[in-house]
């Protein structure tokens, strides 16, 4: 049978494929180019999200994590870190979980390997909590909401708050007062002004505690407000020329990143072209309806994603604990870093524009 030449020039135009060769001392760089070269499924994906982001940081995009679920235990904190002090993430959006038990790690408060196959009931009588296969005490958590409750009560009395402005109190207070506070992304997000928003800030342990000193401390002293929260992080969108996203997982934080830009265009009447870059790392698949699952391709029916000629956004479905490390370790062996754009100390300043924009549109 007869095959069609110029259709057979339009999909094998890629390089062949060759078994991946593997040396003593190779290293992750070198891994990666593998994947790019020889891997298929989702190592290709891998290596296709590494030059993505490293595309993002030479274009100097202001380059936002989302960060789901309870990743923080699991040591990835110390990812983040690395990213930031490089001037590689401008800013966060987070579950409460990860804040509250990074922590931990500048409390000292040991956070232990566990076991998935153990009998939960025998847990709960030991006072030992299981994330997956990890196991944190009772006391852990006891102490944290103890220095959570502490810091928020020398805050002063009725302070309302964006989560970007509690969260660098805690950071702040973490540097101050505890002993590692170089092991907790928070404390580091203060010390490099990374602003941290959590898009649900009562659904962790750190909301629980600021609601109930609302009844143990005569009203409490500190309220959130979350209308703050899309206004700043519509205002960084708005502010900065090019944007781009490294999503951890889906959930909420994804999509609170993702509405900015109909914040813009469909809430605030503001021409928006979408966001320019979308790295996702993901075990959710797109056809259960899940908005963590929802793809890249989908935010372009929302605005939420411009479109480009060129390749701008990757989903890479892999467990993050294993291909957010070597993606950092693959952008820290290249030496990449840029000037920290300290994007919390030029919040008001971006409100302050994006309102006198509105004033004048209308």
């Amino acid at each position: 049978m007869k095959k069609h030449a110029s259709l057979r020039e339009k999909y094998l135009c890629k390089a062949r494929i060759f078994p991946l060769t593997f040396g003593e001392d190779m290293r992750v760089s070198e891994l990666v180019e593998g994947f790019r070269r020889s891997g298929a499924f989702n190592a290709g994906r891998l290596a296709e999200a590494c030059k993505l982001f490293t595309t993002m940081v030479e274009e100097d995009a202001t380059i936002a994590l989302t960060l789901s679920g309870a990743m923080t235990p699991t040591g990835l904190g110390g990812a983040i870190i690395s990213m930031m002090e490089r001037g590689l993430i401008d800013f966060i959006i987070s579950t409460g979980a990860n804040l509250y038990h990074d922590l931990h790690f500048a409390l000292d408060l040991p956070i232990h390997q566990g076991d998935f196959r153990v009998d939960d009931t025998e847990l709960y009588k030991a006072g030992i909590e299981r994330i997956y296969d990890i196991f944190i005490t009772d006391e852990i958590l006891l102490e944290t909401d103890a220095f959570i409750q502490k810091v928020t009560e020398d805050a002063g009395k009725n302070r309302t708050l964006s989560t970007a402005e509690l969260h660098y109190m805690l950071g702040k207070a973490v540097l101050e007062r505890c002993r590692y506070p170089e092991r907790s992304f928070v404390a580091q997000a203060a010390r490099y002004d990374v602003p941290i928003f959590t898009s649900s800030p009562g659904d962790s342990s750190i909301g629980m505690n600021l609601a109930a000193m609302k009844l143990t401390r005569e009203g409490g002293n500190i309220t959130i407000d979350s209308d703050l929260d899309v206004l700043q992080t519509t205002a960084i969108i708005f502010n900065s020329k090019k944007n781009g996203v490294l999503a951890i997982g889906g959930g909420s934080p994804k999509n609170f990143y993702m509405q900015t830009q109909p914040t813009l265009s469909q809430i605030l009447g503001i021409d928006s072209k979408g966001h320019d870059y979308f790295v996702q790392i993901t075990t959710d698949s797109p056809q259960w309806g899940g908005l963590s699952g929802a793809t890249p391709q989908e935010a372009v029916s929302w605005g939420k994603m411009c479109i480009k000629e060129t390749q701008n956004h990757v989903v890479v479905y892999c467990d993050a604990t294993i291909a957010m490390p070597i993606l950092t370790a693959y952008i820290l062996s290249s030496k990449r870093k840029r000037n920290l754009k300290r994007l919390y100390t030029k919040l008001p300043e971006f409100v302050a524009t994006l309102k006198k924009r509105i004033k004048k549109g209308t």
